[in-house]
This record gives C-alpha cells, sequence and structure tokens, in this order.
C-alpha cells in the first residue's frame, strides 16, 4: 500500500510542468528519464472505487475510493458529480457503473419509486458524462409497480451489457405474494452492445421468494449472484448467494444468508487481490458490513464489517476497479474544487 501511495504522489508530481534551464541533449535526456518513470509507475495499477448515493436521493452520484478494500474515502470533497435529470422524480439511487473494452464508463440507476424505466449515462473519465435518458425496460409490461436498483454486468468476449433489476408485476408470482404491501420482486434483465438496441426484457432469475438488489460477479470462469431476500412474513432481509456456470441458468436453491442479524441490502462484490470482498447497506443501522474470503467456490467468510471505514451517509451502489490514472483525475477535480 506506502508503494501504491508513493506511486500516485510520484504520477501527481511528474504531471506539474517543470522549467529546464539546460538546452539541447540534457533537457531531451531529463525529459525522456521522466518518461521512463512515469512509464514506470503508471502501468495501469488498480485503484479501487464505490459509486454511491445519499439519503437526499436527488443529489446525485457519489464516489469513493480505496487502496486496500477497507479505508474508504470521499472523492470531489463528498459533493455528487452528477446531478440527475432523467425519469419523472429525478432520483438517483443504487448507481452502477462498469466499463467497457474501450475505456467507456457506462453507468444505470433507480430513477423512480414506482415507474417501469431506469437511468443511464457514460463517460470517459467519470467526471464529464453524456447527456441523461430514461431506458423503459418494463415498458411490456404496464400493470409493473417498479423498477428498482438495475445492476450491470459487461460480458466482455461477447462485448455484451447486462442489465439486471427488480420488478414487482402483480399476479405474477401467487406463491410468494403477501397482502401486507403489494410487492412481490423478482430479477428481470436485458442485453445491449450499444444502450440504442436492447433484447426483450425476459426473467433473470426466480429463486422462489421475493428479491431484490441483484449484484453479478465473475471469477475464474463462474458466475455469482449475490441477492438479497426480501421476504417480509416471516422476516428474512439478508444477503444469498447462488453460483452458475451460465449467465441465465441460475439454480433456485441459494446459500443461506451471510450477512448476519442486521437487516441488509445493497450487495455488490469486488476481487482485491487474494480476497474477494463482499459489502451490504445496513440500512437500519445506517451503516456498513462486509465478508471476505479466498474461495468463493468453498466460501468461509471472514467478517470484516469492525474493519472496514466508510463516509458517513453512504448508501448502496457498486464497487469496482480502475487504473490510477482514473483516481488521479478525480483527485485533481477535488484540488481544483479546493
Amino acid at each position: 500500500m506506502i508503494l501504491k501511495h508513493l506511486k500516485l504522489t510520484l504520477l501527481a508530481l511528474l504531471l506539474v510542468p517543470v522549467t529546464l534551464s539546460a538546452a539541447g541533449k540534457v533537457k531531451e535526456k531529463k525529459e525522456k528519464k521522466e518518461t521512463d518513470i512515469l512509464s514506470m509507475i503508471s502501468k495501469n495499477d488498480p485503484a479501487y472505487l464505490f459509486s454511491y448515493f445519499t439519503g437526499n436521493d436527488s443529489d446525485g452520484l457519489h464516489l469513493m475510493y480505496s487502496l486496500d478494500g477497507l479505508v474508504w474515502r470521499t472523492l470531489n470533497n463528498g459533493k455528487s458529480l452528477l446531478k440527475p435529470t432523467a425519469g419523472v422524480s429525478k432520483l438517483m439511487r443504487d448507481p452502477s457503473i462498469v466499463q467497457d473494452a474501450n475505456g467507456i464508463f457506462h453507468m444505470v440507476w433507480t430513477t423512480d419509486w414506482t415507474e417501469n424505466c431506469i437511468g443511464y449515462a457514460s463517460s470517459k473519465d467519470l467526471i464529464n458524462w453524456s447527456e441523461q435518458k430514461t431506458l423503459a425496460v418494463m415498458a411490456d409490461e404496464p400493470k409493473t409497480k417498479n423498477t428498482w436498483a438495475p445492476e450491470l454486468f459487461y460480458d466482455k468476449p461477447n462485448k455484451t451489457f447486462y442489465i439486471i433489476w427488480a420488478s414487482t408485476v402483480p399476479g405474477k408470482f401467487p406463491e410468494s405474494e403477501t397482502a401486507q404491501d403489494g410487492y412481490n420482486h423478482r430479477i428481470y434483465y436485458t442485453t445491449t452492445q450499444d444502450f440504442v438496441t436492447f433484447t426483450k426484457t425476459a426473467l433473470f432469475y426466480d429463486p422462489g421468494f421475493n428479491c431484490i438488489d441483484a449484484f453479478l460477479f465473475k471469477k475464474s470462469g463462474t458466475n455469482y449472484l449475490f441477492i438479497k431476500n426480501e421476504t417480509k412474513e416471516p422476516v428474512e432481509k439478508n444477503i444469498r448467494m447462488v453460483a452458475s456456470n451460465k449467465l441465465t441458468n441460475f439454480p433456485k436453491p441459494t446459500s443461506e444468508p451471510f450477512t448476519g442479524k442486521q437487516w441488509a441490502e445493497g450487495p455488490t462484490a469486488i476481487q482485491i487481490g487474494k480476497y474477494t470482498y463482499v459489502y451490504w447497506d445496513k440500512y437500519k443501522d445506517n451503516k456498513y458490513g462486509a465478508v471476505r474470503c479466498k474461495n468463493l467456490n468453498k466460501p468461509v467468510w471472514e467478517d470484516i464489517s469492525d474493519l472496514i471505514r466508510f463516509p458517513a451517509g453512504v448508501r448502496h451502489g457498486t464497487a469496482f476497479k480502475v487504473s490510477d490514472a482514473v483516481l488521479v483525475g478525480l483527485q485533481n477535480l477535488e484540488k481544483k474544487t479546493n
């Protein structure tokens, strides 16, 4: 970690203009030396970002970063980097971000509590964003009550984006309907390669119970789905996992919950070194929980909730890996606003 901090510091220093008094060959040699150093310290070493929203879900996109998966710090002085303009209510909840093979970041989010659409925008640097638009992903189901917590997954070999989310379509799954609030979610999906044309929306996962907040994660050729059991009678409100070799064929039986007794939602997973980290929002307690393991096939979860440090007010989003250069750009933006 010390080496990573040193690299970031050196990179920032080398980006500052210097005045060379020497002429000709001396100047050329120095520039070459600086270029070599810059090349040496900029080999796409990973940094880790986390997109999130705050209690004011109309405030927009927030980002924080970490170099070790334990200590997370805000970017842009904790201020929003993008104000929501899409959708009727213009909310930006549950922001999910992935980067494609060309280096472009794509983001989807929840725009409203009761709409049948989600928000979408893209960016090259996570600072300057495209025009926001709505994607009417549940337009073919006019009775849809909601479209919540969309997540993006990028299938690199096929250059295809999977968008998954939770929706309630009344009458679809009577075995788990309750009279309490009328919500009975399942996970739906669509795919796209350009965010212009989309495959027909279809059911992605039905575990046999009311579920939301699905997150897709791939490791060593196996696909893992982390999901919240939203059952209220009897109460569950926990995170579980299920694995499959195929992206659209997850078995019904899930793991036992691994998030403890506190109500949990919004899981996200990321690989950092030898560990797979899974974070979730302990939304009743206004804090975050986390576990990690070395082997997802036979996970022995280590609870690290007491080790992680998150800024106050963080609500759930997505953890993802970026290059040091992307992080430096965001940190430089922060300096400009000071």
